[in-house]
């Protein structure tokens, strides 16, 4: 019986598609490289940030991701962190799923202290138990190993806890921690995406969630 929530945070309960092309955007600008429109960058909400640039910058050189990571931030703890919208049914959603008992957690690659300052924003805190990403430096921005560290220092019962994310590397995050998993449809994982990392449900609401979790 399914007691704990673990919910993914961009493309899941907040969309941040603006604030984070428009960093990207503002970090590659300082390089060599032609600057992908906003549609161009969505594959990169959800993954590390550290690989995306990899990927966008094609080099391993870790004093050039450094200094990619480095000016993102700088945009995005000034301005791009609130250029995000909540998804519908949201708020309503969490207070149903905390009224019928269930602890709630949140499961972000995104660093802790920028996640912690979103949910403030917009009014969610105080849903959740706890509130769990990735630090600065790069640790625990792996979903498995973030997963990992939750189901450890919250002591949860990996049979009774339930992660919820768009994108693949939560359902792999899960999987590997023997947790049941959900996707979410209306994120930024694509059809084929979700289908074939194969989650035990899909949701094509958040609505939909708290349905769900009050029948169990």
């Amino acid at each position: 019986m399914l007691s704990n929530v673990l919910f993914d945070l961009d493309g899941t309960l907040t969309d941040p598609k603006d604030g984070i092309t428009r960093c990207i955007q503002f970090s590659l600008d300082q390089f060599d490289v032609n600057v992908p429109q906003a549609d161009q960058l969505t594959w990169c909400i959800g993954p590390p940030l550290i690989e995306s640039f990899s990927n966008l910058l094609n080099t391993t050189d870790k004093t050039i991701l450094d200094k990619a990571l480095s000016r993102y931030r700088k945009r995005f703890s000034e301005t791009g962190i609130f250029e995000n919208v909540i998804y519908p049914g949201v708020t309503p959603s969490l207070r149903r799923i905390k009224k019928a008992g269930f602890k709630v957690f949140l499961a972000t690659s995104k660093p802790e202290v920028f996640a912690g300052q979103i949910l403030d924003h917009f009014n969610l805190t105080e849903f959740f138990n706890a509130i769990h990403g990735s630090e600065l430096n790069g640790r625990l921005s792996n979903k498995s190993e973030l997963v990992a560290h939750i189901l450890d220092v919250e002591n949860l019962d990996p049979r009774a806890t339930l992660i919820v994310g768009d994108r693949v590397y939560d359902i792999i995050g899960g999987k590997n921690n023997g947790i049941m998993t959900a996707a979410v449809s209306y994120g930024y994982g694509t059809f084929e995406e979700i289908t074939s990392s194969k989650p035990d449900v899909i949701f094509d609401s958040f609505s939909d969630i708290a349905s769900f979790l009050e029948l169990q």
